[in-house]
């Protein structure tokens, strides 16, 4: 939903705010064509799958606790991360920490 907000695309991605507005007439299917806008949106899911495997082994050998501990404090960093974020490194790296908190989560 954010990655279609004219001010999120203004701010962090300019050249899809800018291909978007010349093809408004267009139906919205594939119409961010974009390399960095796709790690974007795909490093939350991609951490969320790499981490369940370590959150299976830190919950096997540390605990149910220790797993969601570290899976909440994963997600609150990557949350302050986001919110603080400035430029596209900052939310891949935010999105990248909530990944791991959802990974650590599912675990």
């Amino acid at each position: 939903g954010v990655t279609s907000m004219d001010e999120f695309l203004i701010l962090f991605f300019p050249k899809v705010y800018e291909r978007k507005q010349h093809t408004l007439h267009e139906t919205d299917y594939c119409k961010y064509d974009n390399q960095i806008l796709t790690l974007f949106t795909s490093s939350l899911y991609f951490a969320g799958l790499v981490s369940t495997f370590g959150a299976s082994y830190i919950t096997r050998n540390k605990g149910r606790r220790a797993s969601i501990i570290i899976g909440a404090m994963s997600f609150f960093i990557g949350a302050i991360i986001n919110a603080a974020a400035v430029n596209v490194a900052m939310l891949i790296i935010g999105r990248i920490l909530l990944g791991v908190g959802v990974g650590f989560g599912n675990q």
